[in-house]
């Protein structure tokens, strides 16, 4: 199997039906590309992540310092921690994203404003020049990397951590490799009130989850089916990873989210560990 995840929208076979039965209606594009910034931006934006906010700050120390989000998105986890007071870095690739972003943030009290700073990088490569208390990336980001640049990531946050600093991930739990594949469907209600059917495809065998999203409104003109490929590493292969990039992992602890629980996600704990003079 490979490393490298497809460029571009994927066809999944979900989407190749609702293409074909709409005809020259159809518009087939990526979540995250610019065709599809406007649905991102109708679903996404308000979307509530105090509750996994909230899981971060539990293993976050009582003054975590700057903190450095990874793939901040929308600011869904952003927004949050600067209610808890933080200084957050929020980085981000996309320009569409960010663009959002930054009309959201505009939109804050200046003292929020000031304790927030924007930075468009690729989260596998990046170099900040300076230190953070804390690093967090929230559950789905880090599978949206293969292997060969979550090695990257792991090594530009241990170059980012202040000594003692920690790393903190959140990650949903997949099922046993062997499990056939599954799907599921749900509609979902975007903030300006249109409808959105979300279908999702996976097969934990490839380790690869397919995500296809289209209008609810089978009229709709155009009718813009936007699909994601990402990966869906375990929890554990993500915190051997991390021991064998140079990270201790201190805990691996269940979602609590308030004391409604969260089977399905987990919260990693790491900090960079020491490399003694000589190792190499």
């Amino acid at each position: 199997m490979s490393n490298q995840l497809a460029r571009g929208p994927v066809r999944t076979t979900h989407a190749d039906g609702l293409l074909a039965s709409v005809g020259a209606r159809g518009v087939l594009c990526d979540f995250y590309d610019e065709g599809a910034a406007e649905i991102y931006q109708d679903l996404v934006q308000d979307g509530d992540g105090t509750a996994e906010a909230r899981e971060f700050a539990t293993h976050a120390s009582p003054a975590p310092g700057p903190v450095l989000e990874l793939a901040a998105g929308m600011g869904r986890l952003t927004f949050p921690f600067l209610d808890l007071g933080w200084e957050v870095t929020a980085l981000e690739l996309s320009t569409a994203v960010l663009d959002a972003f930054r009309k959201r943030l505009a939109e804050q009290p200046p003292d929020v404003q000031d304790r927030c700073a924007v930075v468009q990088a690729d989260m596998s490569a990046f170099a900040l020049g300076k230190r953070f208390g804390t690093v967090v990336i929230s559950s789905g980001s880090i599978n949206e990397l293969d292997e060969t640049a979550r090695r990257g990531l792991y090594a530009s946050v241990r170059e980012h951590l202040e000594p003692g600093g920690k790393f903190l991930l959140s990650l949903e739990l997949s099922g046993p490799a062997d499990s056939g594949p599954q799907e599921r469907q749900q509609e979902l209600t975007g903030r300006s009130g249109r409808r959105h059917v979300m279908h999702v495809k996976t097969v934990p065998a490839e380790e690869i989850q397919d995500i296809t999203i289209y209008p609810a409104e089978e009229t709709a003109d155009p009718f813009v089916v936007s699909t994601h490929r990402r990966r869906i590493a375990t929890a554990e292969r993500i915190a051997e990873e991390l021991v064998r990039d140079g990270f201790d992992v201190l805990t691996r602890t269940p979602f609590a989210s308030g004391g409604e629980g969260r089977p399905d996600m987990v919260l990693v704990e790491a900090v960079a560990r020491e490399i003694t003079e000589g190792a190499e």
